[in-house]
C-alpha cells in the first residue's frame, strides 16, 4: 500500500518527533534495542575504553576489560560489556587473531583454531602456563553467517578472572 503523498510527510513528522521526545526523554535505551549497541567510547591517543557501555561486540579491541557477569549468555553475542581497565572488571581481551579466506571451515575448525591461538598466547600475556594459572580463558570466533555476509574472520581471546574483580590490565600479573 503506498500513501498519498499528503499523508506521507505528515507521517514521516510524526514519527520523527517520537524519535526526539524518546531520545531527549531518557528512553534512548528503547531505539539502542532499534538500532543496536554503539561503539565503545575510547580516548584519542591510546583507544582506551573511557566508559562503562555495552558496545558492540564488532568495536572490541584486545586491552578492553569486560565484566563478564553482565554478558549474555547466549549463543550469539552482539554487545559486549566493557568498561574503563581502572574499574572492577573480571575479563580482559588479551589477543586476537584472523582466520584465513576463503570459504566458512565450519564450527570445528573455527573452534580449534580458537583454541589452539588462544592457548598459546595465554602465557605469553599472563607470564605463566595456563595450567599454573588461576585464570581461564574463552574466545569470540566468527559465526558462518558473519563469515559469508560481513567478512567477519576474527577470533579474540579473553582472559577470565573466575569472577574475580581486579582494576588494571592482567597483562604480566603472572596468577
Amino acid at each position: 500500500m503506498t500513501l498519498p503523498r499528503s499523508t506521507r510527510r505528515p507521517l514521516v513528522l510524526v514519527v520523527s518527533a517520537v524519535a526526539l521526545a524518546l531520545t531527549a526523554s531518557g528512553c534512548g535505551a528503547i531505539l539502542d534495542e532499534i538500532s543496536g549497541p554503539a561503539d565503545a567510547q575510547r580516548d584519542e591517543p591510546g583507544g582506551e575504553v573511557t566508559e562503562a557501555s555495552d558496545a558492540d561486540v564488532f568495536s572490541v579491541q584486545v586491552g578492553d576489560c569486560i565484566v563478564s557477569s553482565k554478558l549474555d549468555d547466549a549463543d550469539l553475542v552482539e554487545s559486549v560489556p566493557v568498561v574503563p581497565c581502572s574499574e572492577p572488571h573480571d575479563a580482559e581481551v588479551y589477543a586476537e587473531t584472523e582466520l584465513p579466506a576463503g570459504d566458512y571451515p565450519g564450527d570445528e575448525a573455527v573452534t580449534t583454531s580458537a583454541e589452539e591461538f588462544c592457548y598459546g598466547a595465554f602465557e605469553p600475556f599472563v607470564g605463566l602456563p595456563y595450567e599454573e594459572s588461576a585464570h581461564e580463558y574463552w574466545y569470540f570466533t566468527p559465526r558462518a553467517d558473519g563469515w559469508t555476509r560481513q567478512g567477519d574472520r576474527v577470533v579474540q581471546c579473553v582472559l577470565d578472572t573466575n569472577g574475580t574483580d581486579v582494576t588494571g590490565s592482567l597483562q604480566g600479573s603472572a596468577t
